[in-house]
């Protein structure tokens, strides 16, 4: 009893710190100021939506058979070594990472995209990887015993108990992506780093502010959709959410 009226009165709290927080920023004129930009964070949403959309989805396609390749039984002398390789991309610094793509590729929307790429491969790779080999081998060796395929363990058992951990590496690495998509606006890319780098330059804390907080926000959008994606195609019996 004494929890659940803490917990409501920390909602009154917070319901009341969000309406101050309102009547100041309308009185302070810095709404009005928010919403002089929001031609500018309209279109450099799309822009930073686009770079998400074009470097998750090859990161996707990429990652997840090469996660699956990884953690067949015949490359399990390799598949630690590899996965060092592709460490490499988290490891290093993604503006660094992101300067090299642009020492071999140029300025522009191709290096940002290689750059985010190549940052986003390993939490699926990993998930991936993690997923297959974590499924319960007297599954595996009861599909084995009705005399399924490796073709057919694959896409009716192994992923299928895989698919919570792979979408979990999915949230971490898009949400990771979204984040980290401002800083593609240093090569050339756009984005809304444009907004946030500008404010820092010019010390305009409204239109730093302008470009950070729809960032924020969008990582949580994205975040939450493919929790609801998941929530939806992960099979009852092994997702705990639906438990």
């Amino acid at each position: 009893m004494p929890i659940q009226t803490m917990k409501g009165a920390l909602r009154a709290l917070l319901l009341v710190a969000i309406f101050f927080a309102g009547v100041w920023s309308h009185s302070s004129g810095l709404i009005d100021d928010f919403l002089w930009y929001l031609p500018d964070v309209q279109y450099l949403m799309g822009e930073h939506l686009w770079l998400t959309a074009v470097s998750g989805s090859l990161a996707i396609a990429v990652a997840i058979p090469l996660g699956i390749l990884l953690s067949r039984p015949s490359m399990a002398r390799w598949a630690e070594s590899l996965m060092q390789v592709l460490n490499v991309g988290t490891t290093i610094p993604t503006l660094a990472v992101l300067a090299l793509s642009m020492s071999f590729l140029g300025i522009g929307t191709v290096p940002a995209v290689f750059g985010l790429f190549v940052a986003t491969l390993l939490p699926i790779t990993r998930n991936t990887y993690a997923g297959l080999k974590g499924v319960n081998p007297a599954l595996m060796e009861a599909a084995a015993g009705i005399g399924m395929s490796p073709t057919q363990r694959l896409f009716k058992v192994e992923l299928p108990n895989a698919l919570y951990v792979i979408f979990a590496g999915m949230r971490t690495a898009l949400t990771i992506n979204v984040g980290t998509v401002p800083l593609a606006f240093l090569i050339g890319a756009g984005g809304l780093g444009e907004l946030i780098f500008t404010g820092i330059d010019l010390y305009d804390p409204v239109m730093m502010l302008a470009g950070a907080i729809p960032t924020a926000l969008l990582a949580i959008v994205v975040d939450a959709v493919i929790a609801f994606i998941a929530f939806v195609v992960v099979p009852r019996g092994v997702n705990p959410a639906r438990a």
